[in-house]
């Protein structure tokens, strides 16, 4: 079996042990999911890759916490979560959250951009307009694919309150959009 190609359990042995390569080929592969978490909180576009650095960091220093290794891509994705929601709750700054909810697709007829504009400035606004604890559960959820369990870890409330918030989030936003129709 090639190194590259190791099952996350193994890479997490190897890590646990020392070894920097495993570890590194642990970030390689859940980077980019830990720069979407962490793009999709709030911070400034310029702190996602200090923060990721800063979760990798926290992870390599406290793997022995880390119960399941078949579970280090949610474990990953939780320290990312948090370190996010740490660093918007110091810096208090709501960046652009057109930017957070920019589409990524084939040039579209302009008839069609007109629409998917319209779209993501309405679910921007939505967005905007949530309390915070109902936009972190709601981008944990839609945007990181968080279980309800990671979640709820994740922001130290039960899994009931993840539920509730997110109800909540849901009617809000779909109350919103259909009255801007």
């Amino acid at each position: 079996m090639e190194q590259s190609h190791m099952r996350d359990e193994a890479l997490v042995g190897l890590s646990s042990d020392g070894d920097p390569w495993a570890f590194g080929e642990l970030a390689r592969r859940y980077a980019p999911a830990m720069k979407a978490v962490a793009s999709r909180l709030g911070p400034s576009l310029a702190d996602v890759d200090d923060i990721v650095q800063e979760s990798l960091l926290q992870a390599w220093q406290r793997l022995d916490q880390l119960d399941d290794p078949a579970a280090v891509r949610s474990w990953l994705l939780r320290l990312t979560a948090r370190k996010a929601i740490d660093h918007a709750r110091r810096h208090k700054s709501h960046d652009d959250v057109n930017a957070l909810t920019s589409v990524s697709a084939p040039t579209p007829s302009p008839d069609s951009a007109a629409v998917v504009s319209a779209g993501s400035q309405a679910l921007a606004r939505a967005l905007a307009d949530l309390p915070e604890s109902q936009r972190t559960v709601w981008w944990l959820r839609e945007g990181a694919d968080m279980s309800y369990e990671d979640i709820a870890h994740t922001l130290g409330i039960s899994v009931a309150s993840v539920r509730g918030r997110l109800a909540r989030a849901r009617h809000t936003i779909m109350t919103q959009l259909e009255e801007w129709r």
